[in-house]
């Protein structure tokens, strides 16, 4: 009972779409109604709000940390080799691709993707925001980097963890990540996903 009470509250507390209430705090367009779509830090910054971007993603980035930190605090368990850690984590990731209170339009989860993930264990963080960072800068592609650090944070787990608990559920999050990124594969498979820099051509 007390592991389905808190995989539900971490849903609920990911379900918290930051972009759409960081938007309506600062009075920016909703970011489901312009550029990506997507309610995520990326397409806020697009309105021109430096601030609102960066609110953004701290608030997706610290309700995963948040998730995890809670349900070690209510259990007491190691979050790598305990279930409700990892439960927890995961169930927030789903809130922010499928958030309840937002008509189930959410993000694509990278954010809150990166706090679970910090927040489960340091070194698993660290090493997929490494990974991360490498792909950015030598191919300047944010979805390409995105979905290439997500595989790379479950073999990652399992390099450091073997079949603990964290494993399994950091693989579910990873498969729903490229999921959610399935039209930016459709980009790079046909040579059209925008790079870091790179100006927009006029038609």
């Amino acid at each position: 009972m007390q592991t389905a009470l808190i995989m539900l509250a971490a849903y609920l507390l990911g379900s918290v779409s930051f972009a759409v209430v960081v938007s309506k705090a600062l009075r920016l367009p909703d970011p489901r109604s312009y550029g990506s779509r997507n309610p995520g830090a990326t397409n806020v910054l697009r309105s021109g709000s430096n601030a609102g971007a960066a609110l953004t993603l701290l608030g997706d980035t610290g309700k995963g940390a948040l998730a995890v930190g809670l349900a070690v605090l209510v259990t007491g368990e190691n979050p790598v080799t305990g279930v409700d850690a990892p439960l927890a984590g995961a169930m927030a990731f789903l809130g922010h691709l499928y958030p309840v209170y937002h008509g189930f339009r959410g993000g694509k989860g990278v954010a809150t993707a990166a706090g679970v993930l910090f927040a489960l264990n340091l070194w698993l963080g660290l090493g997929t925001l490494a990974m991360f960072g490498i792909l950015v800068a030598v191919f300047r592609v944010i979805s390409l980097a995105s979905i290439v650090a997500a595989l790379f944070s479950a073999f990652w787990a399992w390099v450091l963890f073997g079949l603990a608990p964290v494993t399994p559920a950091v693989g579910a999050m990873a498969l729903l990540l490229v999921w959610r990124h399935r039209e930016n594969i459709a980009r790079l498979a046909a040579g059209t996903e925008s790079r870091l820099g790179q100006k927009k051509t006029t038609p």
